[in-house]
């Protein structure tokens, strides 16, 4: 058995499941919804349509102490080694993502965060430096890496748009699928353009291959690779390279792929496309929302609230799933991030005591940019079989500052209203007695509003659900900051290459067998 079912909260919250908030009797009111939200950086985190009421809360504020979260975050935060699994062959170390951008209050820090936020530091300065000395020679940027190294600053690069300098662009090549290659190159002046080639190891298989495609469009051009390509890897790696490379920039080991779009595996691309200003307003915002998850009363820490309400829908209200609806057309690529950050740390099924689990973990993350998704798997959130809590994403005014009046109202109000009403809509449901009409209700929902999607803001979000997906991983009692379901996939697919390097005589016997169908 494991300790998140031993605790005594845990018994208390499966009773209270079976009285939860019931909207179709007790609709939402605006003291309901003044009453239920907490609010930091920027940011309200309104749950009022949440079946949760004060008995809830109360047992959750409980379960918060019992669990020890506030002490496991601060741990974290202070560099102590959070990444390992008793008794088993583990990562063992620590997972100081927030260190990357602690440079805001570092003397309240613990002396591991300091020396890893002072290294975060000297590769800014090293960053501040080979920007200014780019000038305007170059006018795009190639990234290369994949999962947690475009995952990550594609989602900022995107969401930032609005402020990208002008002529800095950024492309991603990430899928080892030769098309994406040859596709962004189509779409650049190979003289103008920088590449930055990122892997912790440096021997990434897609990384690496993809490196060789992009290095061979400036050889076929006769320029040397060397004066447009950067390294970002861990130090003393196969990319730790000064003869290959024109400058070489670290990240560490302590940082994981999926929390890393703060450190270097961010930073020169989004630095590049909207300045370095900008790039730190948007670390400000993650620190400012770091110290926010250090307090330990949930009704003023928004992300340890948000990581209680996920697992209150997931372990007591039995729901599979969630999905990340931004109504910004800028967070297009934001949900695909978070569905790493969530899956890829909290789909385990071992305990961080290499046990076996007995409760469900991280649920299944998906999601579009509404209005676009109302038209389309909305009816399932409405009326199908399964029940999908949803958090919904909003701002009160539109990134460029421009708006439209049509029939009275403006665009971005009709956007907010879609907004209000599917989160309303999907509370209380509809009585009808055509059945097909009949909408059942009690489909729980949050709402994260701020005044407007900017640098500061977006990085608050970030850290927001870094920190949600910590606080739920110390709750569960798992290991948060491990992927080790990604490492099968890989080790059996370079077994499967030896197959087609050698025609199916040596390799997997599987992958050979496979060879004859093609």
């Amino acid at each position: 058995m494991s300790k998140f079912t031993h605790y005594r909260t845990f018994q208390r919250l499966q009773e209270l499941a079976l009285e939860a908030h019931d909207f179709t009797q007790e609709p939402i009111t605006p003291k309901r919804l003044e009453h239920y939200q907490v609010k930091a950086c920027g940011w309200t985190y309104a749950y009022a349509s949440q079946r949760v009421n004060e008995l809830t809360l109360q047992a959750f504020q409980e379960m918060a102490v019992e669990s020890g979260a506030c002490e496991q975050m601060q741990l974290m935060q202070g560099g102590s080694i959070v990444n390992r699994i008793e008794g088993e062959a583990s990562e063992n170390r620590p997972a100081l993502h927030t260190a990357m951008r602690d440079f805001f209050d570092v003397k309240q820090s613990a002396l591991a965060a300091k020396e890893a936020a002072s290294s975060a530091w000297q590769e800014l300065e090293k960053l501040k430096k080979f920007l200014d000395q780019l000038g305007s020679k170059f006018e795009h940027v190639i990234q290369i890496g994949i999962g947690g190294s475009e995952l990550g600053p594609k989602a900022i690069y995107e969401a930032l748009k609005c402020y990208q300098k002008p002529h800095r662009h950024v492309h991603f090549v990430a899928n080892v699928d030769p098309d994406e290659a040859a596709y962004v190159l189509s779409q650049v002046d190979i003289k103008k353009t920088l590449v930055i080639s990122v892997s912790k190891s440096g021997n990434t298989l897609e990384t690496s291959t993809n490196e060789i495609a992009i290095r061979s469009a400036f050889e076929a051009l006769g320029i040397d690779p060397k004066n447009h390509f950067v390294a970002v890897t861990c130090p003393k790696s196969l990319m730790d390279n000064s003869e290959k490379y024109a400058h070489v920039f670290y990240m560490w080991e302590y940082v994981g792929g999926r929390y890393s779009v703060c450190s270097m595996v961010g930073a020169i691309s989004l630095a590049f496309a909207f300045g370095m200003d900008r790039f730190l307003e948007f670390l400000r915002g993650a620190s400012s929302m770091d110290k926010v998850a250090l307090n330990p009363n949930i009704k003023e820490n928004m992300p340890l609230m948000a990581a209680l309400m996920g697992i209150w829908n997931r372990n007591f209200l039995n729901f599979p799933a969630l999905a990340i609806i931004p109504y910004s057309r800028a967070l297009s690529r934001f949900s695909a991030h978070l569905q790493q950050l969530d899956m890829e740390s909290n789909g385990k099924s071992v305990t961080k005591l290499g046990k076996r689990v007995d409760f469900e973990t991280g649920p299944l993350i998906w999601g579009e940019v509404g209005t676009n998704c109302q038209h389309s798997f909305f009816q399932f959130l409405h009326q199908g079989t399964d029940v999908v809590p949803i958090d919904f994403i909003g701002f009160m005014h539109p990134q460029y500052g421009k708006d439209w009046i049509f029939e009275g109202t403006t665009s971005q109000q009709k956007l907010l209203a879609n907004l209000f009403a599917q989160m309303l809509s999907l509370a209380h449901g509809q009585k009808d007695e055509n059945p097909n009409k009949n909408f059942p209700g009690n489909r729980p929902s949050s709402l994260l509003m701020a005044d407007k999607l900017d640098p500061y803001h977006l990085g608050a979000l970030l850290s927001f659900y870094e920190h949600k997906v910590a606080f739920q991983g110390f709750i569960w009692g798992i290991n948060s900051f491990d992927q080790e379901g990604v490492q099968l996939g890989k080790r059996l697919s370079n077994a499967i290459l030896e197959s087609f390097k050698t025609g199916g005589e040596q390799g997997h016997s599987l992958g050979k067998a496979l060879l004859k169908f093609f």
